[in-house]
């Protein structure tokens, strides 16, 4: 194998392939004889073993990429997550996550193994790409998928890929998408934890009142009004937590939900998706 002569033209198409270095592609080809085909496997296969091998790091960088179909009726949020910056804004990472989440949005698989299913453009899967990838860059990378189906989807991609937001609402209209985009800015920044208090987690609502009782407790109150001056707390923690009783964040006078109202009686929020970097 040492005697067979690998060009550069071999080299470089074997790196518009995989996106491997140019010195791991020409190694790769040399180890296969010059075989396009072999070289790839043995690249991927280099992708398993530092998979393997970095299983335990962190990979709290990466991308976020959101997305609605045409007709704003669906949504998706793909995250490719790495482990450092400069990764994250390599602008062939960033295509590759876009790649990711243009293949969700026309196939809309129901979660994220049916996402790593899906075949890329080089006739392998999304989970074998992101395998190959790790070898080709060194670092462990992940991806994480939702996605969100309404009336109207509306998307919101917040500054650098740091995280991404959909939310659906009830109605569509053209002058919607701006009310529900800006209401996606909102999850982004407020972070709730459900659309409304019927959402909420129950685990959650109990560690709540507990936490509130506790906090009573602390402050002297008689046994008998901590339930009382826990649910209290509980409501407050309702507006503070939940997307529709938020106060707006462009008008604090109003809820969320109110401020919906206040553009069209009949329009509600019916759901959201968030996706972070971190």
């Amino acid at each position: 194998m040492s005697d067979v002569k690998i060009s550069a033209s071999d080299v470089k198409k074997l790196r518009d392939i995989t996106g491997a270095g140019m010195m791991d592609c020409k190694k790769a080809l040399a180890e296969a004889g010059g075989d396009t085909d072999k070289a790839i496997e043995i690249l991927r296969k280099k992708g398993q073993k530092m998979s393997a091998k970095r299983a335990d790091r962190d990979a709290n960088e990466g991308v976020v990429i959101a997305l609605v179909s045409d007709d704003r009726k669906k949504g998706v949020i793909v995250r490719l997550s790495c482990e450092t910056d400069f990764v994250a804004k390599n602008e062939d990472f960033i295509n590759l996550a876009k790649s990711f989440a243009n293949l969700a949005l026309e196939h809309f698989p129901a979660d994220v193994e049916g996402l790593k299913a899906l075949s890329t453009a080089d006739g392998i899967s999304i989970g074998e790409k992101v395998t190959e990838q790790i070898g080709v860059i060194g670092e462990k990378l992940d991806v994480e998928y939702k996605s969100l189906e309404a009336e109207m989807v509306c998307p919101y991609i917040h500054m650098g890929y740091r995280a991404g937001v959909l939310v659906g609402l009830n109605k569509s209209a053209d002058n919607f998408y701006d009310v529900g985009r800006d209401i996606a800015m909102q999850v982004a920044a407020m972070r709730p934890v459900a659309l409304d208090k019927d959402g909420v987690d129950p685990a959650i609502i109990e560690k709540e009142i507990e936490i509130g009782k506790e906090q009573a407790r602390q402050e002297g109150k008689p046994e008998q009004i901590l339930e009382k001056i826990a649910m209290g707390k509980l409501n407050k923690f309702y507006q503070e937590n939940t997307l529709v009783n938020q106060q707006y964040v462009k008008d604090n006078k109003l809820s969320v939900g109110e401020y919906l109202k206040s553009v069209d009686n009949g329009l509600n929020a019916t759901g959201f998706v968030h996706i972070e970097i971190g």
